[in-house]
Parts: C-alpha cells; structure tokens; sequence
C-alpha cells in the first residue's frame, strides 16, 4: 500500500556539484516516486556524469540543465514546473531518503485537506538528529538569542529565550504541527503553491524555504513535522568548496527575508540593529574561512 501512495509523487532535485551523493540520493528515491527530475544549476563536477551512467536506462528519471547557477529557488521552479503530479518533493542531492519514507510523508499530505506541506526527520549520518528539519520561525529577536547563545538560558525564561531550533526536544511519535521545515526535504500539495506561488527566486541560497513555509502560513495552509520519514542528509556537502560564497548568499537572504516579513513590526532602529549584527556575523565568518584557507596552503 505504500508504494502505490508513493507514485503518486514526483521529486525534484536541485543538484550543484554534489559529487556521488546524487547518484545515491536518486536510487534512494526511484522506488518511492513517479518521476524523478534533477535541475543542474552548471555543475562543474563529475555528479551529473555519474548519474547519468548509472541510470542510462531509467525513463522515471529526467534531467534539466541549466546553462549557469541560478541559484536554488529559481532551479526548484524549473523542476516544479516539469513536474506533473499533483504532490511535488524537493529534496536536496546529499540526501538518502530510508525506504516508505516518500509514502510517510504523504499520507500525513493527505490526511487533512488544510495541509499543504511536510517534512521528514533530518538526521546526520551518526543517526543524530538535525537541527532544520522542525523549527520555530527564525524571527529577529529570536535569531539574535541564538547568534549570541542566549538560547542557553531557554529552561530559565523560554519565552524571552526560545530556541527556534526544536530538535533539542523530545522527538514526538506522531506527526506535529510546526511554524517551519527544511527546504532539503520539503513535500508541498499542487493545489497549496497554486494559492501560495512558487518559490521567490530574489533569494539565491538559503532562506528560500523560511520564506515559502512563511508564505504557506500566511495563506492558512498547515505545515507538519512527520517523524517516522526518515532521511539521512550530509549537510553542506555542496557547499564545502566555497564558504564564503555560501554564507554571502545565506546573510543576504536573512535580510531579505526579515526585511519582507518582519520590516513592519520593528522599529527602525532596532532593524538597523539587526541588519549590524547580521553583516558582523558575516564578516567574522569570511575572515574565519580565508583564515583557514590560507593556513591550508
């Protein structure tokens, strides 16, 4: 019965350079999907080669090359819009999804008509869970608590102090409700982003999936954690060669992000604020990786 539930789907995979963690993450998902559709975003590795040779003969399997990176959002668009199905997958190339996973998640899509997005549950290859795969809404505030570990403090005052970070508690044993999920495994229901719109291609890496599940809220569709979907994700794998670049793209769309949903509610002062601590976060990482860099030379 899964497996029927499963066709029912189709995957999208937005792959950069993800080496052979993508020929592993498409045999993973053959089996539980209809169509599997991989979006190159100008690959200058071996991975789209690999994976080709490997399923030279799988007619599922589609594969979309984009002549440059365009970056993750606009790439998911691409595969939504090749899709046919009426329930779509994205789900990053590092990621091996554990059998039934893709039926899990689906029969909890289609349990209640208000729902319109779930997620898995993240692990990293030690079997430790994720901290993006359940999660609070990163607001202002709430992201400055966590940059300067004031999260620390969430036991004593979890109200002033609340880590939207939720896998520190008890992983629960039905599928929950939640204000967020990762963009690296992220089922969402056709008629849901038909209502919503597709992805905002203005953010280029990360953040693009706060601000769909912000968006999917907002237009009163639920989104659910669902805890027996596991998948097995080595986070950063795309991203290892170029930190800087990465975490550029990642603090520019946390400004974007709280600029367009937050802007309104804060004062001007205080986003200024925000905007200081966010490019400082920056610089001190850059100066972080160029260090490092420089040391490994």
């Amino acid at each position: 019965m899964l497996v029927e539930f499963s066709n029912l789907c189709d995957i999208v995979i937005v792959n950069y350079n993800a080496s052979t963690y993508l020929t592993q993450c498409v045999e993973a998902v053959l089996i539980q999907a209809g169509v599997v559709i991989v979006v190159d975003n100008a690959s200058t590795d071996s991975s789209l080669t690999l994976c080709q040779q490997n399923f030279a003969h799988e007619p599922r399997l589609k594969i979309i090359r984009n002549q440059k990176n365009l970056g993750f959002a606009a790439a998911c668009n691409i595969g939504y819009q090749a899709a046919q199905s009426d329930y779509v997958l994205f789900l990053n190339p590092d990621c091996v999804l554990a059998p039934d996973s893709v039926a899990e998640m689906l029969k909890v899509l289609q349990a209640d008509a208000n729902i319109g997005m779930v997620g898995g549950l993240l692990v990293n290859p030690d079997g430790t869970e994720q901290g993006g795969g359940r999660r609070a809404i990163p607001t202002p505030w709430r992201s400055f608590v966590r940059a300067f570990g004031f999260h620390r403090f969430a036991h004593r005052w979890p109200k002033l102090f609340f880590d939207f970070y939720l896998h520190q508690q008890p992983l629960p044993t039905q599928p929950i409700e939640v204000e967020a999920i990762s963009g690296a495994c992220m089922l969402v229901k056709r008629a849901a982003v038909t209502e919503v719109g597709l992805w905002d291609e203005s953010y280029f890496l990360h953040c693009e999936d706060l601000d769909w599940c912000m968006r999917f809220r907002g237009n009163g569709w639920k989104i659910m954690f669902v805890p027996t979907a596991k998948v097995i994700h080595a986070l950063g794998v795309c991203s290892r060669k170029r930190p800087v670049f990465v975490e550029w793209h990642k603090h520019k769309g946390m400004m974007r992000f709280y600029r367009k949903f937050f802007g309104h509610q804060y004062p001007l002062g205080l986003m200024l604020l925000v905007s200081m601590g966010v490019w400082l976060r920056f610089g001190l990482l850059a100066t972080y990786y160029s260090i490092k860099r420089l040391a490994h030379k």
